[in-house]
């Protein structure tokens, strides 16, 4: 282990990591301020607000020699024996003079920037800059310019970190973005005929230090103060990428990316970033309702779970539909109600929306071509219960080999079905089906009841990405009045006791299925990897739980 000195704090690292001194400061407790360096960029060095004093301990006389100059810390390596001074007066005027130098240029429009209140330019000021102006107050312009679908370019607040250049140029690979003439009239621009329209275009906005880079969907919307930031899950793909979800007052207003090392690093795309208006849409489903000869009756919580109750004890033949979209514990405690029911019933893999292929950007962030967020844990739950895995086009086969006398289906997708071609099968044969989705559907005219569901952002629980990474997220706000989120009914409806627990469940479902097993205890930020469990799982003893007793599909 190497050993370096940070304003008198001794730091042990891994030469191998290869850190530099913001890094190693951050080891010791202390933030560097800066502007141009980021952990998922090349390092330039151009903003200077990370100057330091840098020395080296000598360890046979344990003198200390330090450079003549200041150096920025992004750009020193962390060596055995290195010493770094971040606070001494020398450092604090250095800073003090860079922001000065910014604001000299910069518009003083704070009241009416998106930036305003997350600005690392406002923060600075306050923590390292003069206490005063020394120059004349001056107007200042704030051009605006479109320069893509979704970003709007204000020139004059830019401070040439050059984030976004060598974003579009090392991690979405597009290389849109420029830096056009020299000095001080030097400005970021895009080549021409080439407007910052890449699927990773967004992460330009996260990436600007100050307001120079704004988003069109939220510019002018809201005030990010008013802003309360939750962990979630994008369940645009199955790559899983881990999001903050920031809303005000039960409406989302954004979506950002979320730092997670072993999905997603520092990026999402656009189809993450801007899907959530759906949530929001008149179109949703609220209100649960059962079939009558005069029409659709509604039903509230109380009547839901009472009508539900009798018609699963009614029926003696189920077949159930698990959805990719359902979290891990909601897929888990649905096959508990439906075996409930019916100790064979066949638990079919819902659909599972796919276009094109894997898009892969030269950073290593990945687009998958799988448009959903848990095939894979709902996999190995109907693995469990089931044995074998249906995917949802053998449905019709599936009925008749079991004389189905009932469907329970969920969904889940924004996009909504695909063409159905067993629909008029189900409609032949008359079988009354319980609905779960968030949208109208051709499904919901051949069913008994419809479920209203809730989204991603509404409900807490697990999901397993395809590199078998489950994470766990709780609700970000709240569900539209009449929704009652899956996985609250499902655990009412198998008669368990208190609210609604998905950590619970997901501890008792680690310890029934092997797959899970490394989910049990608690789960950190970044989520499991369930892969050191696949072994085990593909030798999981036949006797070990329901599927012992699960049908053969031909029986």
């Amino acid at each position: 282990m190497a050993i370096a000195l940070v304003d008198g704090i001794v730091v042990e690292f891994d030469e191998r990591e290869k850190l530099n001194g913001i890094q190693l400061a951050r080891r010791a407790g202390i933030e560097i301020p800066h502007y141009c360096w980021h952990p998922g960029l090349s390092v330039v060095a151009s903003c200077r607000m990370c100057l330091v004093e840098v020395g080296k301990h000598e360890p046979t006389t344990g003198d200390i020699f330090f450079f003549p100059r200041l150096m920025p810390a992004c750009n020193i390596p962390a060596s055995d024996g290195i010493v770094l001074v971040t606070q001494s007066a020398k450092v604090q005027q250095a800073r003090a003079m860079v922001q000065e130098d910014l604001l000299l240029r910069h518009p003083v429009d704070c009241p009416i920037c998106d930036k305003a209140g997350e600005c690392y330019l406002q923060d600075y000021y306050f923590k390292y800059g003069h206490k005063q102006r020394r120059t004349p107050w001056h107007p200042f312009t704030s051009r605006r310019k479109d320069i893509g679908e979704k970003i709007t370019l204000f020139v004059d607040r830019c401070i040439m970190c050059s984030r976004c250049v060598r974003f579009t140029r090392e991690i979405s690979g597009s290389g849109e973005l420029m830096i056009v003439d020299r000095g001080n009239e030097q400005v970021i621009d895009i080549f021409p005929g080439f407007p910052l329209n890449n699927k990773l275009s967004g992460n330009v906005v996260d990436l600007c230090p100050v307001g120079a880079l704004g988003d069109k969907e939220f510019l002018y919307k809201q005030r990010v103060w008013y802003l309360r930031s939750h962990g979630s899950i994008c369940i645009e793909c199955a790559t899983g990428c881990a999001l903050w979800v920031d809303e005000n007052q039960d409406r989302i207003w954004r979506i950002r990316p979320r730092e997670n090392p072993f999905v997603n690093k520092w990026w999402i795309c656009n189809d993450g970033r801007y899907a959530y208006p759906y949530i929001h849409s008149p179109q949703r489903l609220t209100t649960a309702a059962r079939r009558s000869p005069d029409g659709w009756r509604p039903l509230n919580a109380k009547t839901l779970l009472q009508e539900l109750s009798a018609f699963l004890q009614e029926k003696e033949r189920w077949v159930a539909v698990l959805s990719p979209f359902l979290t891990v514990e909601e897929a888990y405690l649905l096959a508990r109600v439906i075996r409930q029911a019916d100790p064979r019933a066949p638990l079919v893999l819902g659909y599972v929306p796919r276009t094109g292929r894997d898009e892969t950007f030269p950073g290593g962030f990945t687009i998958a071509a799988e448009k959903c967020p848990n095939r894979r844990g709902v996999e190995e739950v109907i693995g469990y219960f089931a044995r074998d895995v249906r995917p949802i086009d053998e449905l019709p086969q599936v009925i008749h080999r079991h004389g189905a006398e009932a469907l329970w289906i969920t969904g889940g997708c924004r996009h909504g079905w695909e063409p159905i071609p067993w629909l008029e099968e189900i409609r032949e044969l008359k079988l009354p089906v319980v609905l779960q989705d968030i949208f109208p559907s051709p499904l919901s005219e051949s069913s008994e009841f419809i479920i209203p569901g809730a989204t991603f952002a509404e409900k807490p629980g697990s999901y397993v990405n395809r590199h078998h990474r489950l994470q766990m997220v709780r609700a970000a706000i709240r569900p539209p009045k009449g929704v009652l989120p899956e996985g609250k009914l499902l655990w009412q409806l198998e008669g368990r006791e208190g609210p609604y627990d998905p950590a619970a469940v997901l501890q008792e479902l680690a310890e029934d299925i092997v797959y899970f097993r490394a989910a049990l205890g608690p789960i950190p930020e970044t989520g499991v990897d369930l892969r050191v469990n696949l072994l085990a799982n593909s030798a999981t003893d036949a006797s070990n739980g329901p599927a012992a007793e699960s049908m053969t599909i031909d029986s």
